[in-house]
């Protein structure tokens, strides 16, 4: 991620896993694309803002509430997150 160029989606999928898991403290291999953040975890708003900082802090960039909200996976967060990656280049 450090030579300007937007991660990869397994990079994407690694560290949306570490941000969910350090926010409901589990472990990222608890966590699949498939995983359903509110119905398997029942993760709230602010929790979901926190996993947004966190990704934030980890990118290097700003990220959209509306996106954030739409990511009810995810595998749904990393399609997201690269596709809001690829806006930013």
């Amino acid at each position: 991620m450090t030579d300007g160029r937007p991660p990869g989606r397994e990079e994407l999928v690694r560290v949306v896993r570490e941000a969910v898991a350090d926010v409901l403290g589990i472990e990222p291999e608890d966590i699949t694309e498939t995983t359903d953040l509110a119905g398997d975890f029942g993760i709230d708003s602010l929790e979901l803002m926190d996993v947004g900082a966190r990704l934030e802090t980890a990118l290097r960039v700003r990220i959209p509430v509306d996106a954030l909200t739409e990511a009810t996976t995810v595998g749904r967060a990393v399609d997201l997150l690269r596709a809001w990656l690829g806006r930013q280049e």
